[in-house]
């Protein structure tokens, strides 16, 4: 179970169904299961995707995650990882947030959100 009960399974069909409703093709999926989001080693996925979207192989314009705690859970990685996307033409969808980094409050929410997802880690790890 991942995600406040919502097995890896359940977090694929939300996504899909909000892709079906926004009229998004999914070209690619992506998943570290087991994989902890406190920073980007180790996530062999992850990094995948990066080299996707910088090899522009599948021609994406967004990356949709559950939340963005499954983007990631480190502040520093999260921004760095949206930056490099952006820089590429590709924003980040966090579906279950309601946040889109391609409209003007969604880069401050992710801000603002990564670095609460951080401290979330850190307490669970207590």
């Amino acid at each position: 179970m991942q995600v406040e009960g919502y097995s890896l399974e359940a977090q694929r069909e939300r996504l899909n169904k909000f892709a079906d409703f926004q009229d998004i093709e999914v070209v690619r999926e992506y998943c570290d299961a087991g994989k902890s989001g406190k920073n980007i080693t180790g996530r062999p996925e992850f990094s995948q995707m990066l080299n996707d979207v910088a090899e522009d192989r599948d021609g994406v314009n967004f990356i949709l995650v559950f939340k963005l705690s499954r983007f990631g859970r480190n502040a520093a990685d999260v921004l760095n990882s949206l930056q490099y996307i952006q820089d590429f033409g590709v924003n980040l969808i966090c579906v279950e947030d309601g946040i889109d980094s391609s409209k003007d409050s969604g880069k401050l929410t992710i801000t603002v959100l990564s670095a609460v997802a951080e401290i979330e880690r850190e307490n669970i790890l207590v």
